[in-house]
């Protein structure tokens, strides 16, 4: 069941849907009983356009917002769920250089990372009613359709992609079939509070420019010139994005014994680009 906006996409006849509205603090709290488990990944997406005030208020806002409204009712439910899937990500490591992080680490001191310790925090009201409350803290997703990839193949196809500053910055990466294995697999599993979604071997850049070559075939010798970087994005968000480092282990998930499909970048590249 999917809990939507009244503005949002049409809902096909005969669909349930919950409505809520976080600008508004509305949320169908009827619509919220009985449920065995909520998964909750709502959020503006950080690379949507160029960071202002604005618009970096509005990555803070639609994730506080509509978690602590979510959270909230979920937390005055006579029927709660047994779990709350709620997301975060590995920008709460902040820039660490090639710091091994893992859940226990310490929060970064950047945007991103305040951004997610008050994301997380935005779900103490189920925590404090007793529902367990899992954060995954998510990684680049490799995927064709949206994110980093897709935007960085174009130029890798056409043999004009290269490695984003010196390369030696750590990217800690999961496939969309592993993250989205990871998640369903946190509904069940005996686990809570903060969970890294990321595959076993973080890669550097200069790693992950070679490996992608090597897939599409391409050459990868020119590094990708900071201006157009900037140009495309904006110079805070570029930083932020591409030329900070976060070398990211999944702890929680390896030593509970979850079987990533694409552990190493080359099966995951390779599975992820198998349909091009």
């Amino acid at each position: 069941m999917r809990v939507v906006r009244p503005s949002g996409s049409s809902t096909p006849p005969g669909e349930r849907v919950i409505a809520w509205d976080p600008s508004r603090g509305d949320i169908d709290l009827e619509g919220l009983e009985g449920l065995d488990a909520v998964v909750h990944l709502a959020g503006e997406p950080i690379a949507a356009r160029r960071w202002s005030d604005e618009q970096k208020k509005l990555i803070a806002n639609s994730r506080t917002q509509g978690t602590a409204l979510l959270t909230g009712a979920l937390a005055r439910l006579e029927q709660p769920p047994a779990v709350l899937v709620s997301a975060s990500a590995i920008g709460y490591y902040g820039d660490r250089g090639d710091e091994l992080l893992d859940e226990a680490s310490s929060v970064g001191s950047d945007f991103l990372a305040d951004v997610c310790r008050q994301w997380e925090a935005s779900a103490d009201a189920a925590r404090e009613a007793g529902i367990r409350v899992v954060h995954p803290r998510t990684g680049m997703v490799l995927s064709q359709s949206g994110g980093a990839l897709a935007e960085m193949l174009p130029f890798f196809r056409l043999g004009l992609g290269g490695r984003i500053g010196s390369g030696r910055q750590w990217v800690s990466w999961i496939t969309l079939h592993d993250e989205v294995e990871a998640l369903l697999w946190l509904l069940t599993a005996d686990v809570e509070g903060p969970v890294n979604l990321t595959a076993p071997e973080p890669v550097t850049n200069r790693q992950l420019t070679a490996a992608l070559g090597t897939v599409l075939r391409r050459p990868t010798l020119l590094p990708t010139p900071k201006p157009a970087l900037w140009a495309r994005l904006g110079r805070e968000l570029t930083e932020a994005l591409l030329y900070s480092s976060a070398r990211v282990e999944p702890a929680v998930l390896t030593r509970r014994g979850f079987g990533f499909a694409h552990p190493d970048i080359a099966t995951g590249l390779g599975a992820v680009l198998a349909d091009r």
